[in-house]
């Protein structure tokens, strides 16, 4: 016993410094206001607006239309490139995770189901869309403890052909065109549907060598 303190001994002062956790709180709060966030906050601020301009003087006038086109596009372009800047500068946040996707299902489904609703889409084309979107959803839960089944090319073009395709139908198209995004819906189907099943094959065989991992290291 020295009476010497250990700070004065050279030793280590481990008291907790005033006001640590509170900077640490900050700077996780901090992190949630990143470029990738806030592209996904606007999609999801966009998509209560998208849907009054869309249904707007009872969903037939073109300069309406127009406007929620633009919405969309804008709602789409935040898409492609928010996840791509979370990805490239480490912006990954739990925040992120979880809107996303919500955001990417919420302004497709709105689109949707109001095209359905004016008359200008089928009803089953917009439930083998959402039931695709939704079975999906519940395949990742399933397999989550094995692993996460990469995008595919497959999934990316299916994507591509939904905002091309949804997009044509919310302007207010005639002639040609109006031919044109027919098909440009039934190919997006198709993809909707082939990807789909390409997703259940994989999560089928994720969820087997996962068992299978987990006999062997018992």
């Amino acid at each position: 016993m020295t009476g010497v303190p250990a700070s004065a001994a050279g030793g280590t002062d481990r008291r907790p410094v005033p006001g640590a956790k509170l900077g640490a709180a900050a700077v996780n709060q901090a992190s949630l206001w990143n470029i990738a966030n806030i592209l996904t906050m606007i999609r999801l601020v966009l998509v209560p607006g998208f849907v009054f301009l869309l249904l707007a003087e009872g969903g037939y006038d073109p300069a309406w239309r127009a406007w929620a086109w633009a919405a969309f596009a804008v709602a789409m372009i935040t898409d492609i490139f928010d996840g791509h800047l979370a990805r490239t500068y480490d912006l990954v946040t739990d925040f992120g995770k979880i809107a996303d996707p919500i955001a990417d299902k919420a302004i497709m489904g709105s689109a949707l189901i109001c095209l359905s609703w004016l008359g200008d889409l089928p009803w089953w084309v917009t439930g083998v869309i959402l039931g695709r979107e939704l079975g999906i959803t519940l395949l990742r839960f399933w397999v989550i403890r094995y692993g996460v089944i990469p995008a595919s090319r497959g999934g990316k073009l299916k994507t591509l052909a939904q905002g091309t395709a949804v997009g044509m139908y919310v302007l207010a198209l005639t002639g040609a065109l109006a031919t044109m995004r027919f098909w440009v819906m039934a190919i997006a189907v198709v993809l909707t549907v082939v990807t789909g099943l390409d997703y259940i094959r994989q999560a089928v065989v994720l969820r087997r060598q996962g068992l299978e991992a987990e006999r062997a290291a018992r």
